[in-house]
């Protein structure tokens, strides 16, 4: 008997194992190193090689056959991996160095060394468990963290040396804090010179910040485990820059702001990229790495917050800058001080500069990214063909990598001298096909997708319909990218009529339209979510039944979801809300503090914002989920609400889950989650 469509999702990890990721391309154009597992139901990830000359893949480590395939990972990973959101195991993340002829990685702790031409793969010997192993440039040494210390080996030697090691407790070298990794996209907290023979690193004291607990209730003998988490409008971790030398030197890299967005280090020195604590600049300073002065580059600064973007600052080959500002109405690509994109083209991140060419991620339609060129002062599309797409560009070869509306594959290709390559995917297939039509809704003209039953036939039957929303700042729901729908689709094939809206704060539409949430994260998204409701149903008045709607969702999703139903009950009929952020001043600093300002400043944009006031107007049926080892939204949110409606003498449904994070990769939770939300929604919408 074949598999149902939650048992496969949840085994499949929402269909992502078997999918090519990982890409890095040696510089000579002839290779692809990629990470991928063995099947779409091995959650084991390996790293591979493609050889461009004959097309061939080969596989170079397998960690079954390193003894490591069942991982004991040290508390440090696994919280780097909850940060990256992360579900696989195995070869997750590799450092090669710049001939990419060897690569690092970590497995179980260890530290592992392949060669990547041989195929010869060996553990090293470290004093601890090892975190985000990195080679220097050369290829010679490697870098890495164990037990908060920055250390260094040398290859050839096996010498082992720490290049810092922690003061105190609560101090690390070489991590990304928190934050950092959270909410400003940086993964790492190290940099490696040119030459190999320094480092530029990371010193985080997370003694000011306060100190919560994360219990088991369901393990009781188990003690609570300590989190250091700076809520809104309290302490952040104490972060720092030195310049390491493998000589010993130490040199200090002063700068006054709050956050450290990224640091950069390349033939034309280090640089580094800061901002305040409300986030209304950005700071791009180059650094002399032999004294720790900073010079500064460029300033951004924005009424509302200046946003962070990937893969800048970046250099052309004479060390012209490489940059991503809002400009003009528009998020924008710099070469120099220059704007070489127009304010229409909504440009997304940078994916690589190769010598002189600078490839980059836009939308011209805030439902498709597309890969664009700049070279020689003019840019170029790249790809064409309507979807959602991401690439590398490194010695003349160009990596593409595809998704497509009505479709769940991944498609990789890679393009070099005229010839080109297919990278196998080997996920499974989802045994449903998205059946999306994306439409504008509303007076905004808001990006929906309407999702229904695969054998309904249009105006036979009006359905309940299912909002399915993310509705937050800095996530996009509605994409022409059909991997997106299967879960929504697998919920409009159980009776419903699911519509996914994105509405103001959703990026894609330009920074006006991103900043219509600033000082209230609740009243324009939840008008949005209304406005689409309707909008959908002036155009399938024959399939929408307005007097049967639910709305779910997780992380802000869920924030929406309870925010919904509490707040329109004559709109909103009933609701399921995961992992929701029910009261802002528990979230963390940077993130709520960027839309919301500081609490103890704007107390009242809070307190509009939060849920806890709205509990006493409850009248639907309301589920809440929430994942009791959770360390993003902890689980005091959905009890704190739950207090509150408790207190309001209204009823409602609470569902803990025992050991679960923010992501519920747990396969029989992932699975059963599924039937129980289809259960409370058929329950609670009968006509």
């Amino acid at each position: 008997m074949s598999e149902s469509f939650p048992r496969l999702y949840a085994r499949t990890r929402r269909f992502t194992l078997g999918v090519p990721r990982g890409f890095t391309i040696a510089p000579g154009g002839d290779r692809v190193v990629f990470l991928r597992s063995r099947s779409g139901t091995d959650p084991v990830t390996c790293l591979w090689e493609l050889d461009l000359g004959t097309g061939a893949e080969r596989l170079v480590v397998d960690p079954a056959d390193l003894g490591a395939a069942d991982e004991d990972l040290p508390p440090e990973e696994r919280a780097r991996r909850e940060r990256a959101r992360e579900q696989a195991g195995g070869v997750v993340a590799y450092g090669a160095d710049s001939a990419v002829a060897s690569a690092v990685f970590a497995l179980s702790g260890g530290l592992y060394l392949a060669e990547l031409r041989s195929g010869a793969v060996r553990r090293l010997d470290t004093p601890g468990a090892v975190i985000d192993p990195r080679l220097s440039p050369d290829g010679t040494r490697v870098a890495y963290v164990t037990g908060g210390a920055l250390r260094v080996q040398d290859l050839a030697t096996g010498h082992d040396r720490a290049l810092a090691t922690p003061e105190a407790g609560g101090v690390t070298y070489g991590l990304a804090e928190f934050i950092a990794a959270e909410e400003l996209d940086r993964m790492t907290g190290y940099w490696w010179s040119p030459d190999g023979t320094a480092l530029l690193a990371e010193r985080a004291d997370e003694s000011p910040v306060q100190t919560w607990h994360i219990a088991d209730p369901a393990n009781p003998a188990k003690p609570p485990v300590p989190v250091a988490y700076p809520s809104a409008g309290t302490a952040n971790a104490r972060v720092e820059l030195l310049v390491l030398g493998l000589d010993g030197s130490r040199t200090a890299v002063p700068f006054d702001d709050e956050y450290l967005v990224t640091a950069a280090w390349d033939r034309f020195g280090p640089s580094i990229v800061t901002m305040p604590r409300d986030q209304k600049a950005m700071r791009l300073f180059s650094v002399d790495p032999a004294t720790g002065a900073t010079e500064p580059v460029r300033e951004d600064t924005d009424d509302a917050w200046v946003e962070v973007v990937q893969g800048v600052p970046a250099r052309l080959s004479d060390g012209t800058l490489v940059w991503v500002a809002d400009s003009g109405g528009g998020r924008r690509l710099f070469i120099g001080d220059e704007p070489v994109t127009p304010p229409s083209l909504h440009v997304r991140d940078v994916a690589s500069v190769d010598g002189d060419t600078v490839l980059f991620r836009a939308s011209a339609e805030p439902t498709e990214i597309h890969l664009w060129t700049w070279s020689g002062g003019s840019i170029s599309p790249v790809t064409t063909e309507p979807g959602v797409h991401n690439g590398r560009l490194s010695g003349g070869t160009l990596l593409t990598i595809s998704h497509s509306l009505h479709t769940a594959a991944t498609t990789v290709q890679v393009g070099v001298g005229g010839k080109r390559f297919h990278i196998g995917s080997l996920a499974e297939r989802p045994k449903l096909e998205p059946r999306v039509s994306l439409v504008r809704t509303g007076e905004r003209g808001l990006a929906t997708a309407v999702l229904l039953p695969s054998g309904h036939v249009p105006g036979s039957r009006r359905l309940p319909v299912l909002m399915d929303p993310y509705g937050g700042p800095h996530a996009q729901r509605v994409t022409a990218s059909g991997r997106g729908f299967l879960e929504s689709q697998w919920f409009a094939d159980q009776g419903f009529a699911v519509i996914v809206a994105d509405g103001r704060g959703t990026p894609g539409r330009g920074p006006a339209f991103e900043r219509e949430v600033l000082h209230d994260l609740a009243t324009p998204v939840l008008e949005d979510q209304v406005d689409a409701l309707k909008g959908a149903a002036q155009l399938y008045p024959d399939d929408l039944d307005l007097s049967r709607v639910a709305i779910k969702g997780w992380s802000f999703g869920g924030f929406l979801a309870a925010l919904a139903v509490m707040r329109r009950p004559d709109v909103f009929h009933a609701a399921i809300a995961g992992a929701p952020v029910t009261d802002w001043r528990l979230y963390d600093t940077a993130y709520t503090e960027r839309y919301l300002g500081h609490p103890a400043e704007l107390p009242d944009v809070y307190a509009r914002s939060s849920l806890m006031a709205d509990a006493e107007k409850l009248e639907r049926p309301l589920l809440l989920i929430h994942g009791l080892a959770d360390d993003n939204v902890v689980a005091a949110h959905t009890l704190r609400l739950s207090s509150a409606l408790v207190a309001a003498g209204r009823p409602h449904t609470v569902l803990p889950l025992s050991g679960v994070t923010h992501m519920t990769p747990q396969e029989v939770i992932a699975e059963n989650l599924l039937l129980l939300q289809v259960d409370f929604l058929k329950s609670s919408l009968t006509p």
